[in-house]
C-alpha cells in the first residue's frame, strides 16, 4: 500500500476515531483529520515494529485497520488531554 492508500486509510481512521470518541476536539474537522492520518502510519509502524505484524499490503487487511484505527484513538486522547482545555 502506497503512501495515498495509507493517507486514505487515515482519513477513515481518523472518521471512525471521532465516531467512537464523540466530543469537540479543539482542532475541529481538520485537526482531527490530521490525526487520523498521523495516527495511522504511528499505529502501522507499532504494529511492524513491537508487535511483529507487518502491515500487509492489502488496503483491507482486518489488522491493518486495527492499527490506524489504534493509533488514530491513542493521539486523538493525547491531543484532547494536552489541547482540551483552551477551548470554551
Amino acid at each position: 500500500m502506497g503512501i495515498v492508500g495509507w493517507i486514505i486509510l487515515g482519513l477513515l481512521a481518523g472518521a471512525i476515531a471521532k465516531f467512537l470518541l464523540p466530543g469537540k476536539d479543539p482542532g475541529g474537522f481538520i485537526g482531527t483529520t490530521l490525526i487520523g492520518i498521523a495516527g495511522a502510519f504511528i499505529g502501522g509502524w507499532i504494529s511492524a515494529r513491537w508487535l511483529d505484524h507487518p502491515i500487509t499490503k492489502n488496503f483491507y487487511d482486518g489488522a491493518t485497520w486495527a492499527a490506524a484505527i489504534g493509533g488514530s484513538l491513542v493521539l486523538l486522547i493525547i491531543y484532547r488531554v494536552l489541547f482540551g482545555g483552551s477551548r470554551r
